[in-house]
């Protein structure tokens, strides 16, 4: 890893961006902060070389409840003075309604709420049912020519649709997808480390950005959350509550937080390009900079040999698909 700032920087996939090894961002993390909050924490996040940001409009599909955290992010990193070359930008490309909704329509939407001209990158996602995976490449490509981002990844795709997308890239001369963006922590590792997804990390094919890695706020000690989480794939949720007092008797031991636990988890794995986290507070983001601290001190198989029991989705199969036990 190199170093920018405090925060070492990782390739976000062949032809992707070096990226900072965190990633802010998570479900409408600028709604649930005041306004001098939000400016600061962009600020901090700038000052020690993490200041990549996921945001995108949550006004469709599932989520279509008139969100303004894409608004507020925009107009919080214009008030911290960042310039747009400051910072990179991660967006999302929804296939909720694709292609009654196009990407270039989603595209334009997104880029007017934050009030920038293009993103860095975007994630394509989520993926359901029926789609034409030649045309995603295709409208993708479009985008990229039209300068609205550089590259691009995938979030939760089956393993089948992912070959095919990669396949066709090549062979049409266009732009692959370089990461995916999947749940991946403490707790769930199946798709990430299993067979399926594996192959393209360990053939250096993709990278991979962790998300959710604090299961929505329960492995940092927010055992009952109020607000809205990831989905609960395999449904052992309450596993994971049931197993936060282990998390933290381990984190102790390596006098670390929970939260620098869960993070050096993830950077441990060398396919991880960067860590997403809904961090809401400067004392979070300042707290999480612990995380390099403790996997250069005690290094990447201690860590995981020592939270090897907190693996609890195995019974998960690599697509991200529950697959019971075997007898």
């Amino acid at each position: 890893m190199s170093s920018t700032g405090t925060v070492p920087t990782r390739r976000l996939g062949p032809g992707g961006p070096d990226v900072p090894v965190f990633a802010l961002g998570s479900w409408n993390i600028w709604d649930r902060m005041a306004p001098d909050d939000r400016v600061a924490l962009i600020r901090r996040a700038a000052e020690v070389g993490a200041a990549f940001f996921d945001v995108a409009y949550y006004n469709m599909g599932p989520h279509a409840e008139a969100s303004r955290t894409d608004l507020y992010f925009g107009e919080a990193v214009r008030e911290a003075g960042l310039s747009r070359d400051d910072y990179l930008l991660c967006g999302k490309l929804w296939l909720w309604e694709y292609p009654q909704t196009g990407f270039a329509e989603q595209m334009t939407t997104s880029l007017e709420r934050i009030g920038v001209e293009k993103a860095d990158t975007v994630v394509v996602g989520d993926f359901f049912g029926e789609l034409d995976i030649r045309q995603v490449v295709v409208d993708v490509q479009a985008e990229i020519d039209a300068g609205r981002f550089g590259s691009w990844g995938v979030n939760n795709w089956p393993a089948d649709a992912l070959d095919l997308a990669l396949d066709f890239a090549a062979a049409e001369g266009l732009t692959p997808p370089t990461f995916a963006q999947l749940k991946y922590g403490l707790v769930r590792r199946a798709m990430a480390e299993g067979e399926r997804y594996g192959r393209y990390f360990a053939e250096g094919r993709l990278a991979l950005q962790a998300s959710d890695a604090f299961e929505g706020g329960i492995l940092v000690g927010k055992t009952s959350p109020a607000r809205k989480i990831g989905a609960d794939v395999g449904g052992i949720r309450d596993a994971i509550v049931a197993a936060y007092p282990r998390l933290e008797e381990i984190a102790a031991g390596f006098e670390a937080t929970p939260a620098q636990l869960g993070i050096a988890f993830c950077l441990a794995n060398p396919a991880t390009a960067n860590v997403l986290f809904g961090a809401s507070r400067v004392e979070q983001l300042d707290d999480n900079l612990g995380a390099i601290e403790l996997l250069a001190r005690v290094g990447a198989e201690p860590l995981r040999d020592a939270t090897a029991e907190l693996w609890l989705d195995r019974a998960v199969a690599a697509d991200g698909t529950w697959a019971p036990p075997a007898a």
